[in-house]
């Protein structure tokens, strides 16, 4: 008997105060119809509707050929995703019981055992419903009925008397480039694309942690933590941090507690090539007599950021400090890896980030017409040292302003900012992409020929969201150190003078103003967070989504997987202008990889070189969202296009670069360490088969964190040699690079002999009789080559690594395409 009521007891103590504890429901039986459709079909939760109708074989590939085009009706459509689960006597004994969606996209009723539960419209926001008042033991009945965000969109505008840029999706609190870009296909899907759950708990629940630094030095870091608890009813609960334990009192409702943390001889988060990203781990709780309730983890990286934005004689500098130390920040803009965001997994956005930092970048720029990333992103940044440029989800149009629109929006900023604020990667929230430099550089007034009644009206929503909303409920969530606000990128356009002289810019006068890659080394500013060229992806990927038949510029397959209205005459024009054009297809390829490497290649150096003026380059763009020709360095499948290899180069943290001034050469050494650096800096010119014709030398000793020209080479003494078939080799300690001083289609290439040797199953030795201008190592095997599109000199040596044993290594080189 004694056994019994204590067995009892324990069941009631649990049941009052048991800890917080989920049910996923994602991985129950669902299904899927159109409306008004009696047919139901398998599906797949987290998922959409397109990548549910293409499993059920009730469309093609959307990524394949020109699919895409044939499958614009499923956009227009409602569609209907239900499941039954089963809840226990002892899951419904439990107090409170929430039904939590981490995501719905976009417009959605919810309806549980046939009550409507809940109304949702923004992808971005998680949902949170109590819902133990519709449920019951047993079978219960989840329907969520998904409304076609097009026709919403559409709705939407025809509530006002203009209309906005870019029509419905400005409407919709939606992923931007699911309607189209000019590097992403038109799919705009819908579905559960984040897990669902049941949330059981009894008294008391952890909403939400932050902290801020409080002190921070070399002796100790003290932090002060504010945890969000929800309870029940009045009660006193202990708060555990670590090893730390404090009890406090709380009444019904919501409460935020504030308890201080103290570490000693604190060891600071550094970004990569800098220092260790180093990590605290800290696990919190709450506990009512010894009953453990709820808890979190997280990891706290130590460190502050500053931006820094000075007058200075020529304008304003746009810079960051990280621990009281200004850093040139290296890096690119990313993009959604997918066009179908469920597929996208924990492993690739770990892999994203792993390929940043082996291109020795420290910072990315998650651009505004994607969406927030998944945790595991902001993860694989704190700890690999990848700072993190965070745009809020706007970009390349204006935006309403009615209430209801910005208090959506309102919510979507606290579900974010809460979510991300504790990471050590965040460096700076950015209301939006291009929208203010649109607004004012291109034309919307004229085209959509508004009234000065309409621009008054747009402008002022514009400032209502990006000037007032936005920053002030950052104010109201973040710490001071944490809160820094840039409520465009860029500034101003990259038309105007005034955007290389202040703020961060956007120079697209390469590719879009078809302006000379040499303009790049004119066209700096303080921090040019974008600019780009396009790269035609490797025959392997295109061979994925095109049939072997359509491998040609004239197929609608492959015009399909080229989004720019004129980027393959673009390509085509600039490779006109430095490259002999290749008229075989694959070769093409290959030189338009060269092509993008060597404009990219002129770009970064030249903001390199002109540190402290320019403090940052992030390139357009890192990844894609499917396999196309675009601008990025990684394609679709995370291979490496010879950009990748070249922006590895280009960003390493001792870098030599030449710039070509009139009547001279002048050559840089670029140190962004914070370390001086001693040794001889050499400087040999070579032909092409292997005589050197002249060189040069000095010992120097370079200041850290500096930008300086070490040798000057006046033209003239170059005079007397052949230079289309000359090339410098400048060597500085380990550090080396080549410098070419003709266009590649006017080098005086021989063909090369290039002889590969096998040191072990993962290692080659190559090397060639002659010049080997830009050596491209492939294989059947999806072989990863740790370097490749690099030049080889006569006689030289390179040890290769290989990510695994291969048979077959094929090579070609400038040469063979230039036949």
């Amino acid at each position: 008997m004694f056994k019994k009521i204590t067995l009892f007891l324990i069941f009631i103590c649990y049941s009052i105060f048991g800890q917080t504890s989920y049910r996923n429901l994602s991985t129950e039986n669902w299904t899927f119809n159109k409306q008004n459709e009696t047919k139901k079909h398998k599906a797949t939760i987290p998922g959409t509707i397109h990548t549910d109708l293409f499993q059920n074989q009730l469309i093609l590939e959307p990524f394949f050929g020109a699919n895409e085009k044939q499958l614009q009706w499923i956009e227009n459509e409602n569609w209907e995703y239900e499941t039954h689960f089963t809840l226990s006597e002892s899951e419904f004994k439990t107090q409170n019981i929430d039904l939590e969606f981490e995501g719905l996209d976009t417009y959605a009723t919810v309806f549980l055992n046939g009550n409507v539960v809940l109304e949702a419209d923004n992808m971005f926001r998680k949902w949170t419903i109590s819902v133990k008042s519709h449920l019951k033991i047993g079978i219960n009945h989840l329907k969520v009925v998904f409304h076609s965000a097009v026709q919403k969109g559409k709705e939407e505008a025809k509530r006002l008397s203009y209309t906005l840029p870019e029509k419905e999706r400005v409407f919709v609190r939606k992923a931007q480039y699911q309607f189209g870009w000019d590097w992403g296909p038109r799919f705009v899907t819908a579905g559960i694309w984040k897990p669902v759950q049941l949330k059981f708990w009894n008294s008391a629940k952890i909403e939400h942690i932050k902290y801020s630094q409080i002190e921070l030095n070399n002796k100790k870091a003290i932090l002060e933590f504010t945890t969000e608890i929800y309870v029940s009813k009045v009660k006193t609960i202990q708060l555990k941090i670590n090893e730390k334990s404090q009890t406090f009192n709380l009444k019904k409702g919501k409460n935020k507690i504030k308890m201080q943390y103290e570490i000693a001889n604190p060891k600071l988060w550094w970004c990569n090539g800098l220092g260790d990203a180093n990590l605290y781990p800290f696990n919190v709780e709450i506990n009512q007599k010894k009953q453990l309730l709820d808890s979190k983890k997280l990891h706290i990286g130590l460190r502050t950021i500053e931006l820094i934005q000075e007058k200075d004689q020529v304008g304003s500098s746009f810079y960051f400090k990280l621990n009281g130390k200004s850093v040139f920040m290296k890096g690119a803009n990313v993009v959604p890896p997918d066009s179908f965001l469920p597929r996208v997994s924990d492993a690739t956005y770990f892999s994203l980030v792993e390929n940043a930092k082996k291109a020795n970048m420290n910072m990315l720029r998650v651009w505004g017409g994607g969406v927030y990333f998944d945790d595991a992103f902001y993860e694989a940044c704190d700890a690999n040292g990848i700072l993190v440029w965070q745009d809020f989800m706007f970009a390349c149009s204006m935006y309403p302003g009615d209430e209801k629109f910005v208090q959506n929006v309102k919510q979507e900023v606290i579900d974010n900012v809460n979510r991300l604020q504790n990471h050590p990667s965040i460096a700076i929230w950015c209301g939006n992409n291009e929208n203010d430099e649109g607004w004012h550089n291109w034309g919307w007034q004229k085209q959509f020929n508004y009234s000065k009644a309409d621009s008054t009206q747009i402008w002022n929503d514009y400032k209502k969201v990006f000037h007032e909303m936005i920053p002030q409920t950052l104010d109201s969530l973040l710490p001071k150190e944490k809160n820094i606000y840039w409520s465009s990128s860029p500034s101003i356009g990259w038309g105007r003078k005034e955007s290389l002289l202040q703020g961060d810019s956007h120079y697209w006068g390469v590719w879009w103003g078809k302006e000379p890659f040499e303009i790049y080394e004119k066209k700096v500013g303080r921090f040019m967070s974008e600019y780009g060229f396009q790269g035609m992806p490797n025959l392997g990927t295109l061979k994925k989504v095109i049939p072997k038949q359509d491998l040609n510029f004239t197929s609608e397959a492959f015009k399909n997987h080229q989004k720019h209205p004129t980027g393959y005459e673009t390509i085509n024009e600039y490779m006109e202008r430095d490259y002999v054009v290749p008229k075989d297809f694959e070769d093409y390829l290959y030189v338009s990889q060269l092509l993008q490497a060597r404009g990219m290649q002129i770009a970064i150096e030249a903001h390199r070189r002109a540190k402290p003026y320019c403090m940052g380059t992030l390139y357009w763009q890192l990844n894609d969202c499917w396999p196309v020709t675009s601008w990025s360095s990684l394609d679709y499948f995370g291979n490496w296009k010879a950009f990748h290899y070249q922006a590895k180069r280009s960003f390493e943290n001792v870098l030599l670069s030449v710039a070509d001034e009139n009547n001279k050469y002048e050559v840089y050494l670029v140190n962004d360490t914070f370390e001086k650096q001693f040794g001889k800096l050499e400087l040999e010119l070579f032909s092409f088969d292997g005589k050197s014709l002249w060189k040069t030398s000095k010992e120097i000793k370079v200041e850290e964190n500096s930008s300086a020209v070490w040798f000057e080479i006046p033209k003239v003494i170059l005079e007397k040699f052949d230079l289309q078939q000359s090339v410098f080799k400048i060597q500085f300690n380990e550090v080396k690079t080549n410098y070419f001083f003709a266009k590649p289609k006017e080098l005086k290439l021989s063909e090369p002999n290039i002889q590969i040797k096998t040191i072990d199953d993962v290692t080659i030795e190559i090397s060639s009789d002659v010049l080997a201008k830009d050596v491209f190592l492939y294989s059947d095997n999806n072989v990863f080559f740790e370097d490749n599109y690099f030049d080889l000199l006569p006689n030289e040596k390179r040890i290769i690594k290989l990510s695994k044993l291969v048979q077959n290594i094929k090579v070609k080189s400038l040469f063979d395409a230039m036949k």
